[in-house]
């Protein structure tokens, strides 16, 4: 099966794409190049690639391809505020202007990577599920997401699949590595420094999920019948997978018992809490989707991967692995508009 993977040179993608070819699809990537220099382990280039704008796909990059996931997006909330046009251009007119063309090339399955930030604040008491009218988008990328969901939906058929994966939020090695998303950060400031620092009250919820668990979502979605699949969306994750920051901070501590672990509370309580329910893509997928990994595996295998690579102060905070930084500095450089 040949598969195209769109913005396979992000966070997700690099692990993804060699997850793919592990399991003998016929992987092609396509990717802006954003962040292909922000490495801080080796990649493998056993695959064909395309540096190309998303904006910029032809009817000829999706010819012959039997399936696409789509990753490629400007994923950085900050960043959705200061240009909100260009997160929309990319994420939303980009989005359906693929699936359409793929469409048109007689692509048979359209993977696409929303985001559980379309549920947006809501309470806790109960978990969110996908089908619910919970939606409340409030940053221009989470905006963007949904409303390319609901477009998306009038595209598929039955002869063009279309199914859409909210993850949880990602943990976990990446030879491309981010260091600005919750599990990962807190893991690496417990790693380079003496303190975890928690810039909230530590109460917010937040699902996780590990990377290659997300990979597994995505091929469960190219092996599953197209009929189970197709214009459903799942949340990604694993069961009793829901933790308040202040949890994921001690299980981290755990593992560091001589670090200072600091509540800074500059962001108050921090009002982005939900939990998400788990139940459909575990009960619908069981025969595909089986997450093998919890958030104490990942705590030990981010430490030794830190280790293997000599993971510093440096790597934390630079534009390696901060997406928006790295983002910043490609729009002073006029690389980004």
């Amino acid at each position: 099966m040949k598969i195209l993977v769109t913005g396979n040179l992000g966070y997700i993608g690099t692990v993804l794409t060699q997850e793919l070819i592990k399991e003998k699809f016929n992987v092609t990537g396509l990717d802006t190049g954003y962040f292909k220099g922000c490495k801080i382990d080796k990649t493998q280039n056993n695959f064909k690639q395309i540096i190309k704008d998303i904006r910029k796909i032809q009817y000829k990059d999706v010819e012959g391809f039997d399936s696409i996931i789509h990753l490629a997006a400007l994923s950085n909330d900050p960043l959705g505020e200061i240009n909100s046009k260009l997160t929309y251009n990319i994420n939303y007119l980009a989005t359906i202007r693929l699936a359409k063309l793929a469409k048109l090339a007689k692509v048979k399955r359209f993977i696409y990577a929303s985001t559980q930030s379309i549920y947006g604040i809501s309470k806790t008491t109960k978990e969110l599920s996908e089908d619910g009218k919970n939606k409340n988008p409030i940053t221009e990328y989470a905006k963007t997401k949904w409303l390319s969901e609901i477009n998306l939906k009038k595209i598929s058929d039955k002869n063009f699949t279309i199914c859409f994966l909210r993850p949880s939020t990602v943990f976990g090695p990446s030879p491309r590595f981010r260091s600005d998303i919750v599990l990962n950060n807190l893991m690496a400031s417990a790693y380079t420094s003496k303190k975890i620092i928690v810039k909230s009250d530590g109460s917010p919820f937040r699902p996780v999920i590990h990377i290659k668990d997300v990979c597994n979502a995505f091929i469960s979605c190219l092996k599953a019948p197209s009929k189970l699949i197709n214009n459903k969306a799942y949340n990604v994750g694993f069961k009793n997978g829901n933790f308040t920051i202040k949890e994921i901070a001690e299980e981290i501590k755990r593992k560091f018992p001589k670090k200072e672990l600091i509540f800074t509370k500059e962001h108050g309580n921090d009002s982005r809490s939900y939990k998400v329910s788990f139940k459909k893509i575990l009960k619908d997928l069981k025969k595909y989707y089986k997450p093998k990994h919890n958030i104490r595996q990942g705590i030990i295998e981010l430490n030794n991967f830190f280790n293997r690579i000599n993971f510093n102060q440096n790597d934390f905070n630079s534009c390696k692995t901060v997406r928006l930084i790295q983002l910043n500095k490609l729009i002073k450089k006029n690389k980004v508009k």
